[in-house]
Protein backbone atom coordinates (compact mmCIF):
# COMPACT_ATOMS: atom_id res chain seq x y z
CA UNK A 1 0.00 0.00 0.00
CA UNK A 2 1.64 3.57 -0.90
CA UNK A 3 1.94 6.05 1.14
CA UNK A 4 -0.21 8.20 -0.70
CA UNK A 5 -2.89 5.25 -0.58
CA UNK A 6 -2.37 5.11 3.12
CA UNK A 7 -3.53 8.86 3.83
CA UNK A 8 -6.64 8.42 1.96
CA UNK A 9 -7.22 5.39 4.35
CA UNK A 10 -6.33 7.51 7.40
CA UNK A 11 -8.57 10.28 6.59
CA UNK A 12 -11.37 8.01 5.52
CA UNK A 13 -11.46 6.49 8.74
CA UNK A 14 -11.36 10.00 10.86
CA UNK A 15 -13.81 11.04 8.48
CA UNK A 16 -16.16 7.92 9.55
CA UNK A 17 -14.82 8.10 12.90
CA UNK A 18 -15.93 11.51 13.70
CA UNK A 19 -19.16 11.45 11.81
CA UNK A 20 -19.85 8.36 13.95
CA UNK A 21 -18.82 10.77 17.30
CA UNK A 22 -21.30 13.20 15.76
CA UNK A 23 -24.05 10.77 15.07
CA UNK A 24 -24.00 9.65 18.81
CA UNK A 25 -23.32 12.89 19.97
CA UNK A 26 -26.35 14.11 18.86
CA UNK A 27 -28.00 10.65 19.48
CA UNK A 28 -27.24 10.54 23.25
CA UNK A 29 -26.61 14.53 24.79
CA UNK A 30 -29.42 16.31 22.26
CA UNK A 31 -32.79 16.24 23.51
CA UNK A 32 -35.21 15.67 20.75
CA UNK A 33 -37.39 18.44 21.59
CA UNK A 34 -37.97 21.37 23.25
CA UNK A 35 -39.90 22.68 26.31
CA UNK A 36 -40.44 21.42 29.66
CA UNK A 37 -43.57 19.76 28.57
CA UNK A 38 -44.01 16.41 30.53
CA UNK A 39 -44.73 13.32 28.98
CA UNK A 40 -45.88 10.16 30.95
CA UNK A 41 -44.13 7.11 29.87
CA UNK A 42 -44.22 3.54 30.98
CA UNK A 43 -41.78 1.04 31.67
CA UNK A 44 -43.53 -2.77 31.72
CA UNK A 45 -42.14 -6.00 32.88
CA UNK A 46 -39.55 -7.48 30.32
CA UNK A 47 -39.33 -4.98 28.06
CA UNK A 48 -36.39 -4.84 26.23
CA UNK A 49 -34.06 -2.03 25.27
CA UNK A 50 -35.05 -2.15 21.50
CA UNK A 51 -38.77 -1.78 22.58
CA UNK A 52 -38.59 0.70 24.52
CA UNK A 53 -35.86 2.79 22.40
CA UNK A 54 -38.55 2.47 19.64
CA UNK A 55 -41.67 3.52 21.80
CA UNK A 56 -39.27 6.81 23.13
CA UNK A 57 -39.06 7.75 19.51
CA UNK A 58 -42.75 7.20 18.59
CA UNK A 59 -43.45 9.46 21.78
CA UNK A 60 -40.66 11.91 20.80
CA UNK A 61 -39.01 11.72 22.99
CA UNK A 62 -35.55 10.85 21.99
CA UNK A 63 -33.76 10.96 18.08
CA UNK A 64 -32.19 7.80 17.65
CA UNK A 65 -33.21 4.39 18.88
CA UNK A 66 -30.38 2.83 17.82
CA UNK A 67 -28.17 5.61 20.16
CA UNK A 68 -30.68 4.89 23.13
CA UNK A 69 -29.69 0.96 22.41
CA UNK A 70 -25.78 2.23 22.24
CA UNK A 71 -25.64 4.16 25.37
CA UNK A 72 -27.63 1.39 27.53
CA UNK A 73 -25.05 -1.58 26.39
CA UNK A 74 -22.14 0.69 26.52
CA UNK A 75 -23.36 1.89 30.40
CA UNK A 76 -24.71 -1.95 30.99
CA UNK A 77 -27.17 0.67 32.56
CA UNK A 78 -30.53 -1.44 31.08
CA UNK A 79 -29.72 -4.43 33.61
CA UNK A 80 -30.59 -1.56 36.42
CA UNK A 81 -33.76 -0.01 34.56
CA UNK A 82 -36.86 -0.64 35.99
CA UNK A 83 -40.61 -0.89 35.49
CA UNK A 84 -43.15 1.48 36.19
CA UNK A 85 -44.49 4.97 35.24
CA UNK A 86 -42.09 7.89 34.63
CA UNK A 87 -42.06 11.37 33.98
CA UNK A 88 -40.55 12.29 30.91
CA UNK A 89 -39.79 16.00 29.50
CA UNK A 90 -38.77 17.13 26.25
CA UNK A 91 -35.84 18.65 26.96
CA UNK A 92 -34.01 15.90 28.24
CA UNK A 93 -31.40 13.83 26.27
CA UNK A 94 -31.26 9.84 26.30
CA UNK A 95 -28.58 10.07 28.44
CA UNK A 96 -30.82 11.85 30.85
CA UNK A 97 -33.82 9.78 30.22
CA UNK A 98 -31.86 6.60 30.70
CA UNK A 99 -30.18 7.67 33.90
CA UNK A 100 -34.12 8.14 35.11
CA UNK A 101 -35.01 4.40 34.04
CA UNK A 102 -32.16 2.90 36.14
CA UNK A 103 -32.43 5.56 39.15
CA UNK A 104 -36.71 3.74 39.42
CA UNK A 105 -37.63 7.44 40.32
CA UNK A 106 -41.05 6.45 38.88
CA UNK A 107 -44.07 9.17 38.86
CA UNK A 108 -46.13 9.31 42.19
CA UNK A 109 -49.94 8.95 42.95
CA UNK A 110 -51.53 10.35 45.89
CA UNK A 111 -54.47 8.12 46.78
CA UNK A 112 -56.28 9.28 49.99
CA UNK A 113 -58.57 5.76 52.10
CA UNK A 114 -61.32 7.33 53.71
CA UNK A 115 -62.14 6.08 57.57
CA UNK A 116 -64.45 3.15 57.18
CA UNK A 117 -63.25 1.66 53.82
CA UNK A 118 -63.40 -2.32 53.26
CA UNK A 119 -60.89 -4.01 51.75
CA UNK A 120 -62.87 -4.62 48.81
CA UNK A 121 -63.36 -0.58 48.34
CA UNK A 122 -59.85 -0.07 48.57
CA UNK A 123 -59.40 -2.36 45.64
CA UNK A 124 -61.84 -0.82 43.70
CA UNK A 125 -59.91 2.75 44.76
CA UNK A 126 -56.62 1.81 43.77
CA UNK A 127 -57.83 0.55 40.60
CA UNK A 128 -59.20 4.11 39.87
CA UNK A 129 -56.18 6.23 40.82
CA UNK A 130 -54.16 3.75 38.34
CA UNK A 131 -52.11 2.21 41.24
CA UNK A 132 -52.79 -1.29 40.06
CA UNK A 133 -55.76 -3.96 39.27
CA UNK A 134 -58.50 -4.37 41.70
CA UNK A 135 -57.52 -8.06 41.91
CA UNK A 136 -53.62 -7.25 42.09
CA UNK A 137 -54.23 -5.25 45.56
CA UNK A 138 -56.45 -8.23 46.94
CA UNK A 139 -53.81 -10.65 45.85
CA UNK A 140 -51.53 -8.76 48.07
CA UNK A 141 -53.17 -7.94 50.39
CA UNK A 142 -54.29 -11.68 50.86
CA UNK A 143 -50.66 -12.69 50.86
CA UNK A 144 -50.57 -12.56 54.44
CA UNK A 145 -46.95 -14.02 54.76
CA UNK A 146 -45.86 -11.37 52.71
CA UNK A 147 -46.08 -8.97 55.48
CA UNK A 148 -44.35 -8.39 58.93
CA UNK A 149 -45.28 -5.47 61.56
CA UNK A 150 -44.95 -4.72 65.41
CA UNK A 151 -48.50 -5.76 66.49
CA UNK A 152 -49.96 -9.31 65.99
CA UNK A 153 -51.16 -9.56 62.59
CA UNK A 154 -54.18 -11.14 61.99
CA UNK A 155 -54.25 -14.78 60.87
CA UNK A 156 -56.99 -14.88 57.88
CA UNK A 157 -57.59 -11.28 56.83
CA UNK A 158 -55.97 -7.60 56.97
CA UNK A 159 -59.54 -5.92 57.15
CA UNK A 160 -59.31 -3.63 59.56
CA UNK A 161 -55.90 -3.42 60.10
CA UNK A 162 -54.78 -0.76 56.52
CA UNK A 163 -55.05 1.99 58.58
CA UNK A 164 -56.98 5.14 56.27
CA UNK A 165 -55.44 7.94 55.51
CA UNK A 166 -53.45 9.80 52.96
CA UNK A 167 -50.48 7.92 50.93
CA UNK A 168 -47.94 8.79 48.50
CA UNK A 169 -47.37 5.52 46.23
CA UNK A 170 -44.57 5.56 42.95
CA UNK A 171 -46.63 4.50 40.32
CA UNK A 172 -44.68 0.52 40.22
CA UNK A 173 -45.73 -2.92 39.47
CA UNK A 174 -45.31 -3.57 43.45
CA UNK A 175 -48.04 -0.32 44.04
CA UNK A 176 -50.45 -2.20 45.24
CA UNK A 177 -47.71 -4.50 48.07
CA UNK A 178 -46.12 -1.56 49.03
CA UNK A 179 -49.22 0.48 49.73
CA UNK A 180 -50.48 -2.17 51.74
CA UNK A 181 -47.05 -2.17 53.46
CA UNK A 182 -47.45 1.50 54.35
CA UNK A 183 -50.75 1.36 55.73
CA UNK A 184 -49.50 -1.11 58.06
CA UNK A 185 -47.34 0.80 58.77
CA UNK A 186 -49.21 3.88 59.77
CA UNK A 187 -51.94 1.07 62.04
CA UNK A 188 -48.35 0.24 63.81
CA UNK A 189 -47.99 4.14 64.35
CA UNK A 190 -51.19 5.90 64.98
CA UNK A 191 -53.12 2.50 66.35
CA UNK A 192 -50.28 0.24 68.24
CA UNK A 193 -47.91 2.35 69.44
CA UNK A 194 -50.27 5.60 69.46
CA UNK A 195 -53.72 4.31 71.27
CA UNK A 196 -52.56 1.19 72.95
CA UNK A 197 -48.62 1.58 73.80
CA UNK A 198 -47.37 -0.86 72.21
CA UNK A 199 -48.38 -3.92 74.25
CA UNK A 200 -51.74 -6.08 73.88
CA UNK A 201 -52.76 -9.50 73.96
CA UNK A 202 -54.09 -10.70 70.13
CA UNK A 203 -56.82 -10.88 71.14
CA UNK A 204 -57.71 -7.85 72.95
CA UNK A 205 -56.40 -5.82 69.97
CA UNK A 206 -58.28 -7.94 67.61
CA UNK A 207 -61.75 -7.58 69.12
CA UNK A 208 -61.01 -3.73 69.79
CA UNK A 209 -60.58 -2.92 66.28
CA UNK A 210 -63.36 -5.72 65.40
CA UNK A 211 -65.47 -3.38 67.79
CA UNK A 212 -63.97 -0.09 66.48
CA UNK A 213 -65.16 -0.80 62.76
CA UNK A 214 -68.96 -1.06 63.99
CA UNK A 215 -68.64 2.00 65.39
CA UNK A 216 -67.18 3.70 62.43
CA UNK A 217 -69.66 1.89 59.83
CA UNK A 218 -72.42 3.16 62.46
CA UNK A 219 -72.02 6.53 63.67
CA UNK A 220 -72.34 9.51 61.32
CA UNK A 221 -71.95 12.39 63.77
CA UNK A 222 -68.62 12.53 65.30
CA UNK A 223 -69.76 13.29 69.11
CA UNK A 224 -72.05 9.65 69.22
CA UNK A 225 -69.26 7.53 68.56
CA UNK A 226 -68.29 6.76 72.31
CA UNK A 227 -71.96 6.92 72.33
CA UNK A 228 -72.68 4.36 69.95
CA UNK A 229 -69.52 1.99 71.43
CA UNK A 230 -71.23 2.12 74.95
CA UNK A 231 -74.45 0.81 73.53
CA UNK A 232 -72.45 -2.02 71.73
CA UNK A 233 -70.17 -2.84 75.07
CA UNK A 234 -73.57 -2.43 77.03
CA UNK A 235 -75.01 -5.36 74.99
CA UNK A 236 -71.54 -7.47 74.99
CA UNK A 237 -71.25 -7.39 78.48
CA UNK A 238 -75.09 -8.20 79.38
CA UNK A 239 -75.10 -11.33 76.39
CA UNK A 240 -77.47 -9.38 74.35
CA UNK A 241 -77.06 -9.86 70.44
CA UNK A 242 -75.47 -6.69 68.82
CA UNK A 243 -78.01 -6.45 65.84
CA UNK A 244 -75.91 -4.35 64.45
CA UNK A 245 -76.99 -3.07 60.91
CA UNK A 246 -73.55 -2.77 59.69
CA UNK A 247 -72.85 -6.13 60.25
CA UNK A 248 -75.61 -7.58 57.99
CA UNK A 249 -74.63 -5.14 55.23
CA UNK A 250 -70.76 -6.86 55.30
CA UNK A 251 -72.70 -10.01 55.42
CA UNK A 252 -74.42 -9.77 52.03
CA UNK A 253 -70.59 -9.17 50.55
CA UNK A 254 -68.69 -7.05 48.68
CA UNK A 255 -70.79 -4.12 45.96
CA UNK A 256 -74.14 -5.31 47.77
CA UNK A 257 -74.63 -2.54 49.87
CA UNK A 258 -78.18 -1.70 50.69
CA UNK A 259 -79.91 2.09 51.63
CA UNK A 260 -82.28 -0.05 53.69
CA UNK A 261 -81.93 -3.39 55.09
CA UNK A 262 -85.21 -6.06 54.54
CA UNK A 263 -86.14 -8.58 57.14
CA UNK A 264 -84.67 -11.47 54.56
CA UNK A 265 -81.56 -9.27 54.72
CA UNK A 266 -81.48 -9.57 58.71
CA UNK A 267 -81.74 -13.71 58.49
CA UNK A 268 -78.59 -13.91 55.99
CA UNK A 269 -76.43 -17.05 56.96
CA UNK A 270 -72.90 -15.50 57.84
CA UNK A 271 -71.04 -15.39 60.95
CA UNK A 272 -70.68 -11.32 60.07
CA UNK A 273 -74.58 -11.80 61.13
CA UNK A 274 -74.96 -9.86 64.58
CA UNK A 275 -78.96 -10.44 64.43
CA UNK A 276 -78.48 -13.99 64.13
CA UNK A 277 -74.74 -14.77 66.59
CA UNK A 278 -74.35 -13.18 69.79
CA UNK A 279 -70.84 -11.48 70.20
CA UNK A 280 -68.46 -9.49 67.95
CA UNK A 281 -68.10 -11.01 64.27
CA UNK A 282 -65.44 -12.76 63.34
CA UNK A 283 -63.31 -9.69 62.62
CA UNK A 284 -63.55 -5.96 61.74
CA UNK A 285 -66.01 -5.11 59.20
CA UNK A 286 -64.25 -2.13 57.59
CA UNK A 287 -60.90 0.17 58.45
CA UNK A 288 -61.76 3.20 61.62
CA UNK A 289 -60.34 5.60 61.55
CA UNK A 290 -58.29 6.49 65.14
CA UNK A 291 -61.07 8.37 66.75
CA UNK A 292 -63.68 5.13 66.29
CA UNK A 293 -60.47 2.95 67.56
CA UNK A 294 -60.34 5.36 70.64
CA UNK A 295 -64.12 5.28 71.09
CA UNK A 296 -63.91 1.64 71.47
CA UNK A 297 -61.10 1.52 74.28
CA UNK A 298 -63.15 4.25 75.82
CA UNK A 299 -66.84 4.33 75.66
CA UNK A 300 -69.32 6.80 77.40
CA UNK A 301 -70.45 6.10 80.51
CA UNK A 302 -73.74 5.83 79.59
CA UNK A 303 -76.64 2.98 80.68
CA UNK A 304 -78.05 2.99 76.99
CA UNK A 305 -78.83 -0.25 75.31
CA UNK A 306 -80.26 0.69 72.20
CA UNK A 307 -80.65 3.35 69.32
CA UNK A 308 -82.31 3.97 66.49
CA UNK A 309 -81.08 6.64 63.57
CA UNK A 310 -82.90 9.69 62.64
CA UNK A 311 -83.16 10.99 59.08
CA UNK A 312 -80.07 13.42 59.78
CA UNK A 313 -77.67 10.50 60.92
CA UNK A 314 -77.79 10.84 64.09
CA UNK A 315 -79.15 8.83 66.46
CA UNK A 316 -81.73 8.14 69.70
CA UNK A 317 -80.57 6.61 72.20
CA UNK A 318 -82.22 4.58 75.15
CA UNK A 319 -81.92 2.54 78.16
CA UNK A 320 -85.31 0.38 77.65
CA UNK A 321 -86.61 -1.97 75.06
CA UNK A 322 -89.98 0.25 75.60
CA UNK A 323 -88.22 3.59 75.31
CA UNK A 324 -86.38 2.21 72.35
CA UNK A 325 -89.87 1.25 70.50
CA UNK A 326 -91.16 5.07 71.13
CA UNK A 327 -87.99 6.00 69.37
CA UNK A 328 -88.57 3.83 66.78
CA UNK A 329 -92.04 5.73 66.19
CA UNK A 330 -90.36 9.00 66.61
CA UNK A 331 -87.65 8.31 64.15
CA UNK A 332 -90.15 7.22 61.38
CA UNK A 333 -92.90 9.87 61.99
CA UNK A 334 -89.46 12.55 61.42
CA UNK A 335 -89.02 10.57 57.97
CA UNK A 336 -92.88 10.25 57.34
CA UNK A 337 -92.55 13.96 57.23
CA UNK A 338 -89.60 14.80 55.43
CA UNK A 339 -91.20 12.88 52.51
CA UNK A 340 -89.53 11.36 49.71
CA UNK A 341 -85.90 11.60 49.72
Amino acid sequence: MTRRVRRISATAVAALTASFAAWLYVGIWLPAGGGREVVRFTVHSRDSAREVARELKQAGLIRSPRAFRLAASWRDGWRRVRTGDYALRRDMSACDILRLLESGAVMEEWITVPEGFTVWQMAQLVEAKGLGSSDAFLRAVGALGDFQAGFPLPADSLEGYLFPDTYRVGLAPEAPRKLAKMMLARFDEVVWRGLFGGSAAHSSLHDAITLASLVEAEAKAAAERPLIAAVLRNRLQRGMKLECDATVQYALGPGNHKGRLTYADLVTPSPYNTYLHAGLPPGPINSPGRASIAAALHPADVPYLFYVARPDGTHIFSRTYEEHLRAVARARAERRAQGPQ
